[in-house]
């Protein structure tokens, strides 16, 4: 046993310290899921089968001796880390994350997030007790289920079969659809858990059919999945190849072979026993050191880190695990007692970086203002609908200024979003109703069809089709008397970022009906933003464009923050940083600027130049001392209210 959760572990710890060639090692978690519950089923079926019961206060005292003393010692010891290494806003989430991980629900709250494979996962330091999770709830839900079925065998072993069936189809059926969803709830795992406790059950009553090439085969289909199964369409029908194996292997295990002796060598039994605490520490050191370090330089130092997680699993195995799993000289309910005050600490250790905002008093002042732009990106939704009939059904639709029928529309992508909080304060100002219509990565332009390398091929879909819509909505609007077009112009003509961003790409071709003739890019974007404003002049009574934000291609707020508060900036770095140069600029939005000037020469559309406050002399994040940048093309909030009052004139219909 202990030899097959060396493989597990090995597998999981391999492959997210980035070892070439597994690219499935994840699946070892999968390979846990079936040895718990061959484990905790077996044992809870044969104390049933024995006594005629199962005492659940002596269950879960085990299960706390087994489990709680090595992750409070490591919650304990990455919550201090993370004290010291997290930026605020990063601290604040590391607090929700450490309560739901106490409390059992770690894997409720990251599937509320985001998925394990999301960019955004490896910032998570805990994002690994999602497993220990589902393994918790399953203890909580197994032995209830076979007490109050404990009158009957057939009945209880025939739940579990349907159980089995039940899950195992959810999960398959539904992880294309739901892949967040059925990677990390209880309900679509439990297939996996119950996979061992259906084993254990036929165990016990006949190991005489098992094949003898039932280990070599589960060996191999266990490490042809960890080489060959991939996170895309992850579990669905490939856990079924993990699970199978480690089946198999469970139901060899005793029996003489190469296989068995192999998993039954010193090595191997050791990794094993320490696989628990090595599963516990590996991610936290993985994502505090990789975070700390801004990236590893090769693969001498990422061995390093590996090595130090080994050592740190060794010793928690050592001081920590065995000890208190084996020491019978402390009470029971002093024991449960002590586990229960420490879990209370850390869910107040938790609750105060969570409601304190990260305590952001940890860091100096030059590195908050940073931490504050970094934290300043988060808009007003409450009045933001979605109908789901009329001629804006599907169309996300947020509403400005005063209640009523809306004079104004603002159409735009995510840089739009980035001034909602300005602009609804200016419309308010102004008294004037409006609605903002924003897309991510979405060009406010009829007759394109983009793709883009940061999305998805259904939301590359969806941005066309909702402007299909949007062409022929407009024209039911008989109150709204101007629209203004917010986005990040360059970005479109242009074809790629820049800077910090310059990987994420997008390509536009014209829609068949578009009747666009341009095949480069840049022409094919003067071409349909100047049909696009001749189309709405058609529609509206006037048509405005807001001149891009300044991009500062090499700022990020996350980044230079972090690089204050750990040394690895200084001022002369951020300086650099947060500016741009003159030739480049201009250079930079050229393609883009040429049609916007001339449809605004040839009276069609007016123009909103932003640059007035963001660049009075240079382009840079600041405005008056203070970071109003984000990232390296997204305003803060603070910065949508700064040049809220470039806007008013349109808001209000007074002359530009």
């Amino acid at each position: 046993m202990d030899g097959l959760r060396a493989v597990a572990v090995l597998a999981v710890v391999l492959y997210h310290f980035g070892v070439p060639g597994l690219g499935g090692g994840f699946v070892g978690v999968d390979v846990f899921f079936v040895i718990s519950g061959f484990l905790i089923g077996g044992l809870l079926w044969k104390e049933l089968d024995e006594t005629g019961r199962i005492s659940l206060g002596r269950f879960y005292l085990r299960r706390i001796r087994r489990l709680a003393p090595a992750f409070i010692a490591m919650a304990v010891v990455t919550s201090v880390a993370a004290w010291v290494i997290l930026l605020p806003f990063e601290f604040r989430e590391f607090g929700k994350h450490l309560i739901a991980a106490t409390v059992w629900l770690s894997n409720v709250q990251f599937w509320r997030e985001a998925g394990y494979f999301d960019v955004a996962a490896d910032s998570k330091v805990l994002l690994h007790t999602w497993s220990l999770s589902v393994e918790e709830q399953f203890y909580i839900v197994l032995p209830l289920t076979l007490l109050a079925l404990r009158f009957s065998r057939r009945v209880t072993t025939g739940l579990l079969v349907v159980a089995w069936l039940t899950s195992a189809v959810a999960c398959v059926a539904l992880t294309p659809s739901q892949p967040v969803a059925t990677f990390f709830l209880f309900p679509f795992r439990a297939w996996e858990l119950l996979t061992g406790v259906l084993l254990a059950l036929w165990l016990r009553a006949d190991r005489r059919r098992i094949p003898g090439l039932a280990g070599p085969l589960g060996l191999a289909l266990i490490i042809g999945a960890i080489f060959l199964v991939g996170p895309d369409g992850f579990p669905g029908w490939q856990a079924i190849i993990p699970v199978a194996g480690t089946a198999l292997l469970l139901a060899g295990a005793g029996r003489a072979g190469p296989v068995n002796r192999m998993l039954a060598l010193p090595p191997a039994v050791f990794v094993g026993l320490i696989s628990y605490s090595l599963y516990l520490w590996h991610w936290p050191v993985l994502v505090l050191s990789r975070y700390w370090r801004d990236g590893y330089s090769g693969p001498m130092e990422t061995a390093q880190w590996l090595g130090l997680s080994v050592i740190l699993a060794i010793l928690s195995w050592a001081i920590v695990e065995r000890p208190l799993r084996q020491s019978f000289s402390i009470p029971p309910l002093q024991f449960v007692g002590g586990a229960a005050l420490c879990a209370i600490a850390l869910v107040a250790f938790g609750g105060v970086a969570f409601i304190r905002d990260g305590l952001p008093g940890r860091f100096d002042e030059q590195a908050q203002a940073h931490i504050a732009a970094s934290q300043d990106f988060l808009q007003d939704w409450s009045r933001c609908t979605t109908d789901d009939e009329g001629h804006f059904a599907g169309i996300e639709i947020c509403r400005i200024g005063p209640d009523g029928p809306p004079e104004v529309v603002i159409w735009g992508d995510s840089h739009l979003r980035a001034l909602m909080n300005g602009l609804g304060l200016a419309a308010l100002e102004a008294d004037t109703p409006g609605w903002i219509i924003w897309r991510a990565g979405c060009p406010p332009l009829f007759g394109i069809i983009k793709e883009e390398t940061a999305a998805t091929p259904a939301q590359n879909a969806a941005c066309t089709d909702a402007n299909d819509q949007l062409e022929q909505a407009f024209g039911t609007l008989d109150s709204a008397k101007r629209i203004l077009l917010v986005a990040r112009w360059s970005y479109y003509a242009e074809g790629a970022g820049v800077g910090r961003d310059a990987q994420n790409l997008i390509t536009m071709e014209p829609t068949p009906a578009s009747g666009y003739a341009a095949t480069e890019q840049p022409d094919l974007f003067g071409e349909a933003i100047t049909r696009t404003v001749a189309t709405l002049g058609a529609i509206f009574d006037e048509v405005h464009i807001a001149r891009q934000v300044a991009e500062i291609p090499w700022y990020d707020s996350r980044e230079v923050a972090r690089g204050l508060a750990h040394g690895r900036l200084d001022a002369m770095d951020v300086s650099a940083l947060s500016t741009v140069e003159e030739e480049k600029l201009a250079a930079r939005v050229a393609n883009s600027e040429f049609p916007i000037y001339a449809i605004h020469l040839s009276g069609n559309a007016q123009l909103i130049d932003t640059w007035q406050t963001l660049c009075p002399e240079r382009c840079s994040i600041l405005i008056s001392g203070t970071p109003v940048y984000f990232d390296n093309n997204h305003l803060t909030n603070a910065g949508a209210l700064a040049i809220r009052s470039l806007f008013l004139p349109f808001l209000t219909g007074e002359d530009t």
